[in-house]
């Protein structure tokens, strides 16, 4: 069953990227770690532009993190408070990368291309 992405502009099967989800959340499951690592290079292969691979991976780091933090709650293992403080910093240096660092400042200086304007990818 093909399904358009209308961001990606691509056709794919949703049984594949169903099965691609179930696998890498079930690695990231089993290994503890993110799957971003791997469901980024799947999503290239299959055809998605990079860029929008990239963000749409973002979906499913979150997914797995809050059942991640499901199960650690469940053990009494989290501290809530210093996760609140790590939020917060995270939240407040990402906003300030994104609208204080100009793009061609991150190509220039830093020698990478900032995800700050997707379309000069292509």
């Amino acid at each position: 069953m093909q399904i358009y992405l209308p961001i990606a502009e691509v056709s794919v099967n949703a049984f594949l990227l169903l099965g691609l989800g179930g696998i890498v959340g079930v690695l990231s499951g089993m290994f503890g770690v993110g799957g971003g690592f791997l469901m980024t290079p799947l999503l290239f292969f299959i055809g998605i532009p990079p860029a929008v691979a990239v963000a749409t991976e973002a979906n499913q780091i979150v997914a797995s993190s809050f059942s991640g933090v499901l199960a650690h709650l469940k053990r009494k293992t989290v501290d809530l408070r210093m996760g609140t403080v790590l939020l917060i910093g995270g939240l407040v240096g990402a906003a300030l990368g994104r609208t204080a660092i100009p793009a061609d400042m991150c190509t220039k200086v830093l020698n990478f291309d900032s995800a700050a304007d997707p379309e000069e990818l292509y």
